[in-house]
């Protein structure tokens, strides 16, 4: 039995219905933008329609249903009785149409995601190829010159040398901000040139089998101002507290206050907005949480990033970003990347 989708059903009061791509992709390695599929206590069913259906009659120990391209319509007409959906994935308008059918709907959250949460050493192992890939990527794009350049070249150049490193795929969208667009958390590259004394906040990440990595650096074009300088400083105290700090047991809010307290104390409390990181697996954003705001415990075999910031409007941004695996005695950093000050030319 696929151990996955037997500790699922050890947690189901009821079948569940799984919608969700990423999660039945997890519990049965099928990838379709378009499929379902039905966990019983006895019985495994993959949906899917005739795009995927060669691909879906290949997957073992599942029974598979083609079906028509309007996946909830044809659930509604096959299945019947109580059935858990995933309150998180399915939208209204699949809602009526599954409860039109007859169906008594029972909403639940977070039962494959909390398996998603601790990874095996396979997933580890996928997750640490693409850092690899990454770290080889920020180390190539450190030996070229940044000034004149604009962000979108330099985000360009990085994308190219993640695919020529061996990465499948970006893990998301690459952030590049120089100057005062580095206090933008999510700076989107535009073509603003990098200047002399400006921080570059670059943040990227690869896909290898399908698992996302995840790695943020800043560097200084030149030499930086003083207060940005000490900024760097403070952040990378920070970063490094939190490390010493992640262990399994730990709650999410105990992890960010580690860096949270450092950053306030030093003077730059309201310049750190955003959470100390988050899971990271098949999604980029994935359980566990760790901010203000997490309900989460972190327990050995997590991935998460670990990632405070200052942000300086009108000046720079500074944000510091490692991947680690938890282990029982600690956290294993994926990112090999230094994690001091760079300055490129």
């Amino acid at each position: 039995m696929n151990g996955r989708v037997g500790a699922l059903r050890r947690s189901l009061e009821e079948p569940l219905l799984v919608t969700n791509g990423t999660n039945v992709r997890y519990l049965t390695g099928f990838d379709s933008s378009n499929a379902a599929l039905l966990v019983e206590r006895d019985d495994l069913t993959l949906f899917a329609d005739f795009r995927y259906a060669a691909a879906g009659r290949a997957v073992e120990g599942v029974r598979f249903v083609e079906t028509k391209r309007s996946l909830a319509a044809a659930l509604a007409e096959q299945l019947s009785g109580r059935i858990g959906f995933e309150a998180d994935t399915v939208v209204y308008a699949a809602y009526e149409t599954l409860a039109a059918g007859g169906l008594e709907l029972v909403p639940r959250r977070g039962l494959v995601e909390g398996l998603r949460a601790v990874k095996d050493e396979n997933e580890v192992d996928s997750i640490r190829g693409a850092s690899e890939v990454t770290t080889k990527a920020f180390e190539q794009l450190a030996e070229e010159p940044f000034l004149g350049r604009s962000e979108r070249e330099l985000a360009w150049r990085l994308e190219i040398l993640l695919h020529e490193h061996g990465g499948e795929g970006l893990a998301f969208d690459i952030g590049l901000g120089a100057g005062p667009n580095g206090a933008l958390p999510h700076a989107h590259p535009s073509d603003r040139l990098v200047t002399e004394g400006d921080l570059v906040v670059v943040d990227a990440g690869a896909v290898v089998d399908g698992y996302r990595s995840d790695c943020t650096r800043t560097f200084a074009a030149g030499t930086p101002p003083p207060e940005l300088a000490q900024a760097y400083a403070v952040c990378l105290e920070a970063q490094l507290a939190a490390l010493a700090a992640v262990r399994p047991g730990v709650t999410g809010v105990e992890a960010d206050w580690a860096a949270r307290g450092v950053i306030e104390e030093a003077g730059f409390g309201g310049a750190f907005g955003h959470g100390l990181g988050h899971g990271v697996g098949l999604l980029i954003h994935e359980a566990p949480r760790l901010s203000t705001e997490s309900s989460d415990t972190l327990a050995a075999g997590n991935v998460f990033s670990v990632e405070p910031g200052i942000y300086l409007e009108g000046a720079g941004g500074i944000r510091i970003e490692d991947l680690v695996v938890l282990r029982e005695e600690g956290p294993e950093i994926l990112t090999g990347f230094t994690k001091e000050l760079v300055q490129v030319g």
